[in-house]
């Protein structure tokens, strides 16, 4: 039998999206005041869903507390109060979309899953704004 657990969580983070190979008037016309040279932020919300087999001895499919600590290290302390654009490397040469953003949170926390365990990421970057990556 397959559960599905999640937890919830936030970061606070800054970016700008931007394509350096555009003009700044292009950018503008695509990204908006998304690509604003300052940089704007956004309180992301984050939901974390592990799928698995239910274990028989602990009636986990896998430890929210540990689930806890693989988020705070895996995204909260990585990412929280960052300008995504200037402190986070896979962004260097990455555009900081939620659609990027989520891969690469997917990404951090996948290495730290127990290979049986399915991953589905679900960020808001704003209440109505979000996306869903599985892998």
């Amino acid at each position: 039998m397959q559960v599905t657990i999640s937890r919830k969580a936030h970061f606070n983070a800054a970016h700008r999206l931007f394509n350096p190979n555009w003009s700044d008037e292009k950018n503008f016309e695509i990204f908006g005041k998304c690509s604003n040279p300052n940089f704007h932020g956004h309180n992301y919300e984050l939901i974390v869903s592990i799928t698995g087999e239910i274990n028989p001895d602990t009636g986990f499919v896998m430890n929210l507390d540990e689930l806890k600590q693989i988020i705070q290290e895996q995204v909260d302390d990585y990412l929280d109060h960052k300008n995504l654009n200037l402190e986070i490397p896979e962004f260097k040469n990455l555009n900081p979309t939620v659609e990027n953003i989520s891969v690469v949170i997917w990404s951090r926390i996948r290495e730290k899953l127990d290979a049986k365990l399915k991953l589905k990421i679900t960020l808001f970057e704003t209440p109505r704004n979000f996306v869903e990556y599985s892998g």
